[in-house]
């Protein structure tokens, strides 16, 4: 049986504008629904000029309303940001509108900084109360809302499956305590992968929601037609985060970029991106079976920070062919 792979859109604000990211996000999602992935997932950031999926939710609908059969989520909610009714309200009303699509992947950063959380509203301690909210929140998808003469409508008896994301060890004990299926941020985050891994298989408890774990791994992939295309397109994106790391909203000469690249901000960069495959079909497929293998991945779910919205769609179209997608659809 092939390892599932699926698609995290960044939804990159690019010198072309939102708008386009927006109908960037619907052509990749119709392409890949052809190409055999499992399912993309939008992620919410705020106050950031460059990712355009702060509206998570909307987002999704708008590119369900285009699509047909690929699954469509979060990677994640912010659940701090918001009241788990209204989390299930929406979501509710998304796998109302589109049944069997919609995933709730939900974490418990604030996807933004300390003065963008306060324009939020959010609580600083609302971290804290994370795990009694998702089950708050997965009671109202069940039909068995823990506050008396509260339900949510819609949401009520959908029953949307819920993920739990995280970069450490909370969420991998979390996501076992609660039988729930676990992501792990590697994509950016790649220091704890195998240790949350192996705590969350050993410390799983099944549960209604799922019988044995199930663990998704993030990994970065950029694919190009020969290695010299795919080093330039991983420079690119490099030079970029490196970048908007140091000074966000300013930028560089290739010159000074690589210099970034060389200071120790651009090395953090580079640490970031650990688990990043890049290259043609044949490289690019060695280095994910060997990444599943170490992640003990069920399924990887791939981000790409290529900024050239035709080279992103096609290392996506690459990827799913060395994966060998189409043989699974």
């Amino acid at each position: 049986m092939k390892l599932p792979i699926s698609i995290l859109d960044l939804a990159h604000i690019g010198d072309d504008g939102i708008a386009a990211s927006f109908r960037a996000s619907v052509e990749l999602a119709q392409q890949a629904e052809g190409w055999g992935y499992t399912r993309i997932w939008y992620a919410e950031h705020h106050n950031m000029p460059s990712i355009a999926s702060s509206a998570t939710s909307v987002l999704i609908a708008h590119v369900a309303a285009h699509t047909n059969t690929i699954r469509l989520g979060s990677g994640g909610i912010m659940l701090p940001n918001h009241s788990p009714l209204q989390i299930a309200e929406q979501f509710g009303t998304l796998e109302t509108l589109h049944p069997g699509r919609i995933d709730l992947g939900l974490g418990r950063a604030p996807g933004s900084d300390q003065n963008t959380m306060r324009a939020l509203r959010r609580d600083p301690s609302a971290a804290d109360t994370f795990p009694s909210d998702v089950q708050e929140l997965q009671a109202y998808f069940a039909g068995q809302t823990r506050i008396s003469g509260v339900n949510a409508y819609p949401g009520k008896d959908t029953n949307v499956p819920v993920y739990i994301l995280g970069s450490s060890l909370f969420g991998a004990r979390l996501a076992a305590a609660l039988g729930l299926p676990y992501s792990f941020a590697s994509h950016f985050a790649p220091t704890a992968l195998e240790d949350a891994v192996r705590i969350y298989r050993r410390e799983f408890k099944p549960s209604a929601a799922l019988a044995e774990p199930y663990v998704i791994a993030g990994v970065n992939a950029i694919v190009a037609d020969s290695q010299e295309e795919a080093n330039a397109l991983s420079l690119t994106a490099n030079r970029r985060m490196a970048g908007a790391l140091v000074a966000p909203g300013r930028t560089f000469t290739d010159a000074e970029y690589d210099l970034l690249l060389e200071s120790p901000a651009g090395q953090q960069v580079m640490n970031m991106r650990r688990y990043s495959a890049v290259g043609t079909k044949p490289a690019v497929r060695a280095y994910l079976d060997e990444f599943a293998a170490k992640a003990d991945a069920d399924e990887l779910i791939v981000a790409s920070q290529i900024t050239d919205r035709t080279a992103w769609i096609r290392s996506f179209e690459l990827l799913g062919q060395a994966m060998e997608l189409s043989l699974a659809v």
